[in-house]
């Protein structure tokens, strides 16, 4: 199935007036044109290729429902402008992922291998991922309880990626009162999560 196929039955009124109806096929033109390149673009940088597909899927539904009274010339940059957004978003919330995995011990050694970070679908088990989604049920809950300093620190520091620097700006504290806090949750959700170390 064509990655544009029913952008408009979800992101557009009936249509009912000729220079609409112009238009429609117009950018479902663009759409037929673009999609096969921006699926590889996608592809490319997402290494998943459903991944990649819901990420040019989006692209197109957000070029449909907000840009498609711009002049057709414009589309192409808008496009590939959203396309571009959507991977580094996807980027960002893998990089959180990975960040917050370290705290259960799966993340490779520091050298990172791009073959073996590749997503393989056949690697986990379904125990396996019911595991990973029980451990991140319990570390959001640990988390929730910790100090609220202490959960500002540790979310900063992991799940935005701040430094100690950034962190002590963003919470308006010094940056030895930063890595107090932050060594103190750590402290804290280890025992808390103690299990899920092993």
């Amino acid at each position: 199935m064509s990655a544009c196929a029913g952008v408009f039955a979800v992101s557009c009124e009936p249509v009912t007036e000729a220079s609409t109806l112009q238009t429609e096929r117009q950018l479902n033109r663009f759409f037929a044109e673009v999609e096969r390149r921006a699926l590889r673009i996608a592809e490319i940088a997402v290494r998943d290729r459903d991944e990649a597909l819901d990420l040019v899927q989006n692209a197109m539904i957000k070029l449909a429902r907000n840009y498609v009274s711009r002049p057709s010339d414009e589309w192409t940059p808008l496009f590939y402008r959203i396309l571009q957004n959507g991977i580094r978003d996807w980027h960002r919330r893998q990089s959180v992922r990975n960040r917050v995995m370290v705290w259960f011990g799966r993340t490779p050694d520091n050298e990172y291998d791009p073959i073996a970070a590749a997503p393989d679908h056949n690697e986990r088990t379904p125990d396996e991922h019911l595991e990973n989604a029980q451990a991140m049920e319990s570390l959001e809950s640990a988390v929730g309880r910790l100090p609220t300093r202490q959960r500002e620190a540790f979310m900063l520091r992991t799940f935005e990626g701040l430094d100690v620097a950034g962190t002590a700006t963003a919470m308006g504290i010094s940056e030895g009162s930063v890595k107090t806090h932050y060594s103190r949750a750590v402290h804290s959700l280890r025992e808390t999560l103690g299990e899920h170390w092993e």
